[in-house]
């Protein structure tokens, strides 16, 4: 049997950290699935998913810990990965001068209508012409089978109103 493990992570940035990372996972039998990370601020940060054999799950939760990397690990037991049924994947971009408060109305729309973010990716860059700051953002949600596309079309379209930012769904 596997266990599966997702690791939250976070530290002073340095070079090797992903190298020791991958080294005690792969010593104790592991697979590396997916991950995301990133350098922010001078800090490594990151979240990843492994699998496991049950056997070893224990001596790489207690290999992890022991890290002298300096990084801060969280490490939860989760589920395998299951087909999502009666669900659409749909990809949302958005672009728009940087404000406060973006991300938090249109969380809140999709909360509404059921919709999951299952990825987010922001970032602040200068306009090409004026050097303002613009706000961009991706991110892939999980629309119910009960919710149509084109309701969550108009409502993302009247918050884009609102917030004066361009949203296209995929």
């Amino acid at each position: 049997m596997t266990t599966y493990l997702v690791l939250t992570l976070i530290g002073k940035d340095k070079p090797g950290l992903v190298e020791q990372l991958a080294e005690t996972i792969a010593i104790h039998s592991g697979n590396w699935l997916e991950s995301s990370m990133s350098q922010l601020a001078g800090k490594f940060a990151g979240i990843l998913r492994v699998s496991v054999p049950d056997e070893q799950a224990d001596n790489l939760t207690a290999a992890l810990g022991n890290l002298s990397s300096g990084l801060k690990l969280v490490i939860e037991k989760a589920e395998p990965e299951s087909a999502s049924e009666n669900q659409q994947t749909v990809t949302l971009n958005l672009v728009g001068n940087d404000r406060p408060g973006i991300i938090r109305e249109i969380s809140h729309v999709l909360a509404k209508l059921g919709v999951n973010v299952e990825d987010l990716e922001t970032d602040c860059v200068p306009a090409p012409m004026t050097g303002d700051v613009l706000f961009k953002a991706q991110a892939q949600l999980k629309v119910p089978s009960e919710t149509e596309l084109a309701t969550l079309q108009t409502a993302l379209e009247k918050l884009a109103d609102d917030l004066i930012v361009e949203i296209q769904l995929g």
